[in-house]
């Protein structure tokens, strides 16, 4: 039996209002966040990218597929691994059938990894996913964006604008760009917790019962592949 509050109706009702003036000043303080994330200053791409696809080489222009905006999902593979990140996949499987709608918004969404596209397209196959997915193994895309580093790199506060030790390789994030005729501007990019709001298993999570209730030592300890969770497994 979990231990909480039990209340009448009344009472779980007067809670529930006082709380939905948190929710309200929370949601009014994430628009304010979203404009000034809007507001924020571009830089011009002025390295030229290219990608390996399914038709072969493809350039960071490409990526925008007729679009004006174009978001890449930074999905931790690199070229030594056989399979993708187990926690990028977890993040990954919010992604199909959101492209459809974004695109209507002038919107192109694609992942990036650098492991060689072969692997990618054999993962994505297992995993059962539609979504674009590129290797940039052949550039220093990664590099570039904040998201692989080299071996002396892995061990300094590199990643999330040198706030945070790598660890590893390679690690998580998003990033941002906008094409008009002239050029490729890299608008925005964010990693580790700030790509929360892509995962939309997460936002169910958190307005479940028990949330997240997760390792404070390693969050996310209990994903798995969705190929790879035991179906008699209850909730950590």
């Amino acid at each position: 039996m979990i231990d909480h509050t039990v209340v009448s109706h009344d009472e779980w009702l007067r809670a529930r209002r006082e709380f939905l003036g948190q929710e309200k000043a929370f949601t009014r303080e994430r628009d304010r966040i979203s404009a000034a994330r809007l507001a924020l200053p571009w830089e011009r791409v002025e390295q030229e990218y290219v990608f390996a696809g399914p038709r072969g080489e493809v350039t960071l222009a490409d990526l925008f597929g007729g679009c004006r905006q174009l978001i890449v999902y930074h999905f931790m593979f690199p070229p030594e691994w056989d399979a993708g990140c187990p926690h990028c996949s977890f993040w990954a499987d919010n992604f199909d059938g959101t492209a459809v709608h974004l695109r209507a918004r002038d919107i192109s969404f694609v992942a990036v990894s650098r492991a060689p596209f072969h692997k990618l397209a054999a993962y994505r196959a297992r995993m059962g996913w539609s979504f674009k997915w590129f290797s940039s193994g052949d550039s220093t895309f990664n590099y570039d964006f904040g998201v692989s580093f080299t071996a002396e790199q892995q061990d300094t506060p590199v990643f999330n604008y040198g706030t945070v030790v790598p660890g590893m390789p390679d690690r998580e994030g998003a990033s941002a760009f906008f094409r008009d005729t002239s050029a490729i501007y890299h608008t925005y990019s964010t990693y580790g917790r700030g790509i929360d709001l892509l995962n939309g298993a997460y936002n169910f999570i958190d307005i479940s019962p028990l949330g997240r209730k997760e390792d404070p030592s390693f969050a996310q300890s209990w994903v798995r592949r969705h190929d790879e969770y035991d179906d008699t497994e209850g909730t950590p």
